[in-house]
């Protein structure tokens, strides 16, 4: 309850070890944040096997951009020069935020500390820095010590591997790229398949067939016919990414494929 006050409500509760928006609740008075917290709690120790919940302040329509990040086994950092050879920095936007100088600027100097944070640490490996924005304020929400779901984004805008490169890095071998190196090209559109129902049930579902779809310039991952959905984990049974030189044109595609794409279970 001091915590809250202190940040300000409305404040977000967040089991540790969630993810996907699961062990979340918002509270927007004291009134209910211990009732909410207990819930939370017993939340993570039941389904997610862990008590501990954090607490952050709550944004009410924020802009959501990821910076994925590739550090090498170097320790010693020497100047700013030497961190940007040794950390390369891309940036992911999950919220519609084109054609705004101001947060090109600010997303920049978001991605300067995300590189700074990495050269600091030591950081070797792929890792990405989570941010939510409002007006030209930026809040740091986490760092994800891993490749994301959304990878595949990033992989068809800069033509860069970022599964083969953290795996290149692992060996212990320096990084390949120079942010140099990174550039961006069109645009990339990104869809979760979920197995839920739309009240928000959870589902056990087994797959019976899947159908892709066929158009150019599109990824897809998704499970085979024969795979259970069970109702305990991430509900995403696939996704899909669309690509194009404009994003009206990722746009087009993307309801092609969706509209191509068929995913049966019983």
């Amino acid at each position: 309850m001091r915590v809250a006050r202190k940040v300000g409500y409305p404040v977000i509760i967040k089991a540790s070890g969630g993810g996907g928006g699961r062990g979340m609740r918002v509270v927007h008075t004291g009134g209910g944040a211990a009732q909410r917290r207990q819930h939370d709690t017993d939340r993570g120790a039941g389904r997610l096997r862990n008590p501990v919940v954090y607490l952050e302040k709550y944004l009410e329509n924020p802009r959501h951009i990821e910076f994925q990040l590739l550090a090498d086994a170097i320790r010693t950092w020497c100047t700013s020069a030497s961190a940007i050879a040794r950390s390369s920095a891309v940036t992911r936007r999950s919220s519609r935020n084109r054609r705004r100088p101001a947060f090109r600027e600010a997303a920049r100097q978001d991605g300067e500390r995300c590189v700074e944070a990495c050269r600091k640490i030591g950081y070797r490996g792929a890792g990405t820095f989570d941010f939510s924005t409002k007006k030209k304020s930026s809040f740091s929400s986490r760092m994800n010590t891993r490749i994301q779901v959304e990878h595949p984004v990033t992989e068809m805008v800069t033509g860069v591997d970022l599964v083969q490169e953290q795996i290149y890095v692992a060996t212990g071998q320096k990084l390949r790229l120079r942010q140099k190196d990174i550039q961006f090209r069109g645009h990339a559109i990104e869809c979760r398949i979920n197995a839920e129902d739309p009240t928000g049930s959870r589902l056990r579902l087994e797959i019976t067939s899947y159908h892709p779809p066929a158009v150019r310039h599109s990824r897809r991952f998704a499970r085979l016919p024969g795979y259970t959905v069970p109702p305990y984990y991430d509900s995403m049974v696939g996704k899909l990414i669309a690509y194009g030189a404009t994003r009206e044109q990722a746009v087009a595609r993307m309801r092609i494929a969706l509209s191509e794409m068929v995913v049966e279970a019983s």
